[in-house]
C-alpha cells in the first residue's frame, strides 16, 4: 500500500496538521495499531489500510467479501476494526485529558466534542463494487489514489483569515500548543511500550537514540512514529546550528526589547509589549536572503523564524523566563 506515500506528498507543508503511521496504543489492558493517524486542528482521522487487489463489496449487513482468483470470500470489517481503535484512542485521551489540553475558563476541556472521522483505503487498482453497498460504508471506503481529496472533504479545512470569518464554523479547535501537547503525549506513550524501538534500524535507513527528540511537534512536517525521532534530532540540530544568527525582537511602537511576552493569535505568533500595549508579529524577512517566505517555529520555551527559500533557520531571544500568553486559534 502506498498510503504514508500520499499522505507525505500531499501533506508535508500543512501546518497545524500531524500525521503518525503504525501508532500502537494501549488502555486498561487493551491494545491496538493505528494504520495511519490524522490529529489536526479540529480533530481526528483514524485511516486503516486493505491491501486488496481484486474485488470488493459490503452488503446491506456491512459483511465484507473480496474476490481472489475468481472466487469470493468473506472478510472481516475493516470499519468496525477502525472503530474499536478510535474507541480505545478516545478512551486513552479521555484519560488523560487535564495533563494534554487543560481548562478554558477554569472547565476541563474534553476531546468528546472535537471531529472524530474513520476511512478505508485500499489499493488503487481494486474493484469497488458499491451497489447495495451502505451508505455509511460507501462515505467510508476509498481507494489510495483518492483519499487525499477525501481527507481535504472531511477536514473542511480553510486559509486562516477565511476560518477566522467563518462565523458557520463552530467546530471547537485545538491551538497550536495543544496540537504539541497531543503529539507529544502520543509520542511518549508510544515510547513507553517499546523503548528498545528507538534504537532500532527502520527500513535500514532511520536511526537515532535521542529520545529528547520525542518531546515536541513541528507541524510543517508529516510523522510516522518512528520518523519523528529522527527528523526531531534533524530539526533540534538545525536551530542549534553556529550557522545560524540571532534575532532581537523589539516592541515596533515604542522600541521595548526587554518586558515582552510571547502570544499567540489568529494571526500567528507575536509579541505583546508591557509598556505600551503593542502587539509586534514575530514573521519577519530572513535575516540572511531577505526572502519573505518564513514561517515561525516554537519547541517549548524556543522561537525560531525559519527560511522556506534559503533553508537557514534564526533563533529569537530567549522567553525562558516569561510566562507564554496563548489564545485560542479558531
Amino acid at each position: 500500500m502506498d498510503v504514508a506515500f500520499y499522505l507525505r506528498r500531499a501533506f508535508k507543508e500543512h501546518e497545524n496538521l500531524v500525521i503518525f503511521n503504525d501508532l500502537k496504543i494501549t488502555h486498561l489492558g487493551e491494545n491496538a495499531q493505528i494504520d495511519h493517524l490524522l490529529v489536526y486542528s479540529f480533530g481526528f482521522i483514524l485511516i486503516e489500510s486493505k491491501s486488496i487487489n481484486g474485488k470488493v463489496r459490503v452488503n446491506a449487513q456491512q459483511e465484507w467479501s473480496r474476490s481472489y482468483q475468481g472466487q469470493w470470500q468473506g472478510m472481516p470489517s475493516p470499519i468496525k476494526q477502525v472503530e474499536l481503535q478510535q474507541k480505545l484512542l478516545r478512551a486513552l485521551l479521555s484519560q488523560h485529558r487535564s495533563e494534554i489540553i487543560g481548562k478554558i475558563f477554569l472547565k476541563q476541556q474534553s476531546f468528546g466534542g472535537r471531529c472524530w472521522n474513520n476511512l478505508c483505503a485500499v489499493s488503487s487498482n481494486a474493484i469497488i463494487e458499491r451497489r447495495n453497498m451502505p451508505k455509511e460504508i460507501d462515505n467510508q471506503l476509498v481507494k489510495s489514489e483518492f483519499l487525499v481529496d477525501k481527507i481535504h472533504d472531511v477536514m473542511k479545512l480553510r486559509n486562516k483569515l477565511v476560518n477566522a470569518l467563518n462565523i458557520l464554523d463552530t467546530r471547537p479547535a485545538f491551538n497550536p500548543v495543544e496540537l504539541d501537547s497531543i503529539c507529544q503525549f502520543l509520542l511518549n506513550h508510544t515510547r513507553r511500550l517499546a523503548p528498545n524501538s528507538i534504537n532500532e534500524d527502520i527500513n535500514g535507513s532511520i536511526k537515532s537514540t535521542d529520545t529528547q527528540a520525542m518531546s515536541a511537534c513541528n507541524f510543517s512536517t508529516v510523522h510516522s512514529v518512528h520518523e519523528t525521532i529522527a527528523e526531531y534530532k534533524v530539526f533540534e540540530d538545525k536551530i542549534a546550528s553556529p550557522h545560524t544568527g540571532n534575532i532581537t525582537l523589539k516592541c515596533k511602537k515604542c522600541t521595548e526589547t526587554n518586558k515582552l511576552i510571547p502570544s499567540y493569535g489568529k494571526f500567528g505568533y507575536y509579541i505583546k509589549c508591557q509598556v505600551c500595549d503593542a502587539n509586534t508579529a514575530m514573521k519577519s524577512a530572513c535575516r540572511h536572503c531577505n526572502s519573505k517566505d518564513t514561517k515561525v517555529s516554537k519547541r517549548k520555551t524556543r522561537y525560531s523564524l525559519i527560511c522556506n527559500h534559503c533553508d537557514k533557520t534564526s533563533m529569537f531571544a530567549s522567553f525562558d523566563s516569561l510566562k507564554v500568553r496563548h489564545k485560542m486559534h479558531l
